[in-house]
């Protein structure tokens, strides 16, 4: 077999900066070719007018997946940023005057579940016990698994493990054999609303969530989560990869069932071996030669895709008393909204809404006296966007916003910008316009999502969210790690 000593990685996202990272501290020479001017994909950041925003990624979970990655290379978080647990991690809002401040402290939450419901406190302690033992299980184990075969699944402890885990019985369920309080219910239910189904439809695995969320708690790298780019950055550069900006593929060279060549906007580039860390259904689709696609137009058209989102970055000339780093906004039914996202998939009635103010925890990413305020809608992806659906969008938030939190805010703007499906197109070539990949369904876990490793072109491998494990910052950085390790055992340097 070939060796690979040069390889192609597409993309500097999470992905594609944990693989370049992985293979280049084997000896592998490492180019990541970047369409944007600067690292990180959905992660980037925006900085206007003395304002900073996370233009995608706002929350950080799963601490010890991070401090993994690191590891590997004989790092630490803290040799690259700051990281602070947030106290309170987040606040819900119910309505008018009504809100569930969550703490961080463990005794402290069930305290407070127990003001809700009798017999909740050592329930949520059950809960989370359940679902410490699946995260142990899931990330530790079955998210490192390649899904390039059954056989990987096929040990007897392995498969009583997945039977203890919930896999077939819903979230929804779940929750409800535990809690009955409704703002109990929405609470434990949101952090799945990202995973692509309604919480009827997810299965009970993913309360493991639930113990990232309440269990590990929830923190913010001083800087924002900007600074995890920098910090991957930098330790690529370290290990020898070079970033080439502006670089955009746009078709490959296949010689021998093997990718030969990336042409780009500004050059062809050649390559032993492409880690493909982009849009994996537009390079599927738009960058391979027909003969060569691995899936049908077809088979990309019946996948479930994870939600896209109707972002405003928003600039503010003062802050905004009484709410908390991260607030859920939860006066509206939560059913309805799932529904038009996943069931009836149209621009939402009456939409939940979620605000991030890192200037309440960070003062670097906002003018003295002055708040960063990210607004964030979830929505269906596939819909038509344009500036008017907007601003209309824009005006129906606000006036709730107000009204919730008593505030003029819309006095106070700025700065502002909008983002959704057109942009997500536009910089990250996204199918469908999605924010977060492909759903975690059960019909697309594992090895029933697309496949990490092209199935006829020898040295092409995909990863990021929509393969293996699937979405979110953490699954990203591991899909990066499992890639990696693939390719080396397939290609093993000179």
């Amino acid at each position: 077999m070939p060796t690979a000593t040069k390889i192609i990685v597409i993309g500097s996202g999470f992905a594609g900066l944990s693989a370049a990272c992985v293979l280049a501290a084997e000896g592998y020479q490492v180019q990541i070719l970047e369409k944007n001017q600067e690292p990180g994909g959905r992660a980037r950041v925006l900085e206007a007018e003395g304002f900073r925003f996370d233009m995608g990624p706002s929350w950080y979970w799963m601490p010890d997946v991070f401090e993994d990655f690191f590891a590997l290379f004989g790092k630490k978080v803290s040799d690259y940023y700051d990281l602070v647990r947030l106290d309170p991690a987040y606040t819900i809002v119910y309505g008018p005057g009504d809100q569930l401040v969550v703490p961080a402290d463990l005794q402290a939450l069930e305290e407070l579940f127990e003001s809700y419901e009798k017999g909740a406190a050592l329930k949520l302690r059950s809960f989370l016990q359940q679902a410490a033992y699946k995260y142990e299980v899931g990330v530790k184990d079955l998210v490192f698994k390649p899904g390039r075969s059954i056989t990987e699944f096929l040990s007897p402890k392995l498969l009583w493990d997945v039977l203890r885990m919930d896999v077939f019985s819903s979230i929804a369920s779940h929750v409800r054999s535990h809690f009955k309080h409704p703002h109990l219910v929405k609470m434990m239910e949101f952090p799945v609303l990202f995973l692509g189904a309604t919480p009827q439809n997810t299965p009970a695995l993913y309360s493991l969530m639930n113990y990232a969320d309440l269990g590990l708690g929830t923190w913010y790298p001083m800087g924002g989560m900007g600074k995890i780019v920098d910090a991957m950055v930098s330790l690529a550069q370290e290990l020898g990869v070079e970033i080439l900006y502006g670089k955009e593929a746009l078709s490959v060279g296949c010689q021998a069932n093997r990718v030969q060549t990336i042409e780009t906007n500004d050059g062809v580039y050649h390559a032993d071996a492409v880690v493909v860390g982009s849009d994996y259904r537009h390079f599927d689709q738009e960058i391979l030669p027909v003969q060569h696609r691995n899936y049908s137009h077809r088979y990309w058209e019946q996948r479930t895709l994870a939600p896209s989102s109707l972002l405003f970055y928003i600039g503010l000339s003062q802050q905004i008393p009484g709410l908390t780093h991260h607030t859920l906004f939860f006066d509206e039914d939560f059913g309805l909204h799932a529904e038009e996202i996943y069931a009836r998939p149209q621009w939402p009635s009456k939409p939940l809404f979620y605000t991030s103010l890192a200037s309440k925890t960070d003062p670097t990413v906002a003018p003295e006296g002055m708040e960063n305020l990210v607004i964030l809608v979830p929505l269906a992806p596939g819909l038509q966007d344009s500036e008017d659906i907007r601003e209309q969008y824009y005006a129906l938030i606000m006036d709730r916003f107000e009204r919730l939190t008593g505030q003029p805010i819309r006095d106070w703007v700025v700065y502002k910008k909008s983002y959704a499906h057109n942009d997500f197109i536009k910089d990250y070539h996204s199918f469908k316009g999605n924010a977060y990949g492909l759903a975690n369904t059960l019909r697309q876990t594992a090895i029933l999502k697309p496949s990490l490793k092209h199935r006829s072109l020898s040295n092409l491998y995909f990863c990021g969210q929509l393969t293996v494990p699937g979405p979110g910052v953490p699954p990203s950085l591991i899909s990066g790690r499992v890639v990696g390790k693939e390719l080396i055992k397939e290609w093993p340097n000179q």
